[in-house]
């Protein structure tokens, strides 16, 4: 009886340990796929010399995806959707303060 009520208490404990750890380690992933996604983004729009190419375009699409994350793809689509320059402009700060907000969490 006794032993039964300790080895329930020990499950318990490392299920919730478990759980906590596979928490962790999604924050950390998605971490890693934000990061990448804005050093991609810093590097091949914010410090291009020229237009951004197709397939940089194609890049950048698909690496937003793989965040899937709802508030930075509806950035993105705002970004991408710009028809001026100012309004690309404060989709670029709205999208890295989003981007750094994730980092933090």
């Amino acid at each position: 009886m006794i032993a039964t009520v300790f080895f329930g208490l020990q499950y318990f404990t490392l299920t919730q340990e478990l759980s906590e750890i596979k928490t962790t380690q999604s924050k950390v992933e998605l971490n890693g796929k934000v990061i990448d996604f804005a050093s991609m983004f810093i590097t091949k729009v914010l410090q291009a010399d020229q237009e951004v190419d197709f397939e940089t375009r194609l890049s950048l699409e698909n690496a937003v995806r793989g965040l899937e994350d709802e508030e930075i793809m509806a950035e993105w689509q705002h970004f991408v959707g710009s028809k001026t320059e100012a309004e690309a402009q404060e989709s670029v700060k709205d999208l890295l303060e989003i981007l750094i907000g994730k980092i933090k969490k």
